[in-house]
């Protein structure tokens, strides 16, 4: 998949275009990227989606919360398994957020994406002020040369799937309707981190990886699968400021089972499989070690049933 951002250097092939944000490719997503594949079948075009980078809401609110569902990367690899053969990251700067409607359909739809055929969510705003819609999208498309679809996103009984409803239940905990609004599990993709590796002397070693934009789950103690060098692993994980040593950072903290490799500097994804306690603040550390190996113990009751009912084993 080619990726292009801002301005292409040469003139690309006729596409139909997805453009929203697309943080998650959850299956409300689906709708509308399914609808982009489709069209570019029948009509012999280029299949392809625009993001902007960065997000909006992190452009006009800078201080706001972590909120991303998944990082860049993860999103290009959603995208690229699909089937899209193109994907452009609008750089969202102030000249973007300052565009008319009409500027934005002109230079970034038609001159940068070349687009035949424009899908975007019923719900779709853009311009300057969110000054434009699907209808005055199509208005516009119908004067300068392409089509424009609004795609009603996928539901889940009344409510409509969205990103924030994501955000919600992993905010809740609730490891496993977030799973099924995405359509697959709940990744953080990260480095891992020298830590102070307190977790080392008393028995549970941790691969600490910071959070970063990631939206927070709710804090406490998950069983995960953590994928180091293609392998995936299972563990035990932490999530918060590790109240007991009176922590300040929220950071993500991994005991990996039956492993001792140096990791640091590595690049591994942590699929959350279940929340099993909130995070709480202990006496001391016998107190803290004993709860970990009722934790451990926990977690690999959880994922050793998890891939029985998944009828899977790990690669």
């Amino acid at each position: 998949m080619l990726i292009v951002e801002g301005p292409p250097k040469s003139e690309l092939p006729a596409c139909t275009l997805a453009l929203g944000n697309f943080d998650g490719v959850h299956k409300g997503h689906r709708v509308v990227l399914d609808a982009a594949l489709e069209k570019a079948r029948e009509a012999g075009l280029a299949p392809a989606v625009a993001v902007f980078d960065p997000h909006p809401r992190r452009f006009f609110q800078p201080d706001s919360p972590p909120f991303r569902l998944m990082d860049d990367v993860q999103q290009a690899d959603a995208i690229r398994e699909l089937g899209f053969e193109r994907l452009h990251v609008l750089p969202f700067n102030t000249a973007m957020s300052r565009m008319m409607p009409r500027e934005f359909a002109e230079t970034v739809l038609t001159g940068w994406a070349h687009a035949s055929h424009v899908f975007v969510g019923a719900d779709f705003e853009f311009g300057k002020g969110r000054s434009g819609d699907v209808r005055i999208l199509a208005g516009i498309g119908s004067q300068i040369g392409f089509g424009v679809t609004g795609v009603t996103l996928k539901s889940n009984g009344d409510e409509k799937i969205s990103s924030s409803g994501i955000r919600q239940a992993l905010e809740a905990g609730d490891i496993d309707a977030a799973r099924q609004l995405l359509g697959r599990p709940w990744i953080v993709r990260g480095e891992v981190e020298q830590g102070d590796q307190r977790g080392r002397t008393i028995g549970f070693p941790t691969a600490n990886i910071s959070l970063g934009d990631y939206c927070r789950p709710a804090f406490g103690v998950y069983a995960v699968r953590i994928r180091i060098d293609s392998r995936l692993h299972d563990g035990v994980a932490n999530v918060g400021r590790r109240p007991t040593f009176d922590g300040t950072t929220e950071r993500l903290e991994v005991h990996v089972f039956d492993f001792a490799a140096d990791i640091y500097g590595q690049m591994v994804n942590v699929e959350f499989v279940r929340f099993l306690r909130p995070e709480q603040k202990f006496n001391g550390l016998d107190a803290l070690k004993a709860q970990i190996g009722q934790d451990a113990i926990a977690a690999r009751s959880v994922l050793g049933a998890d891939a029985t009912d998944e009828g899977s084993t790990k690669p």
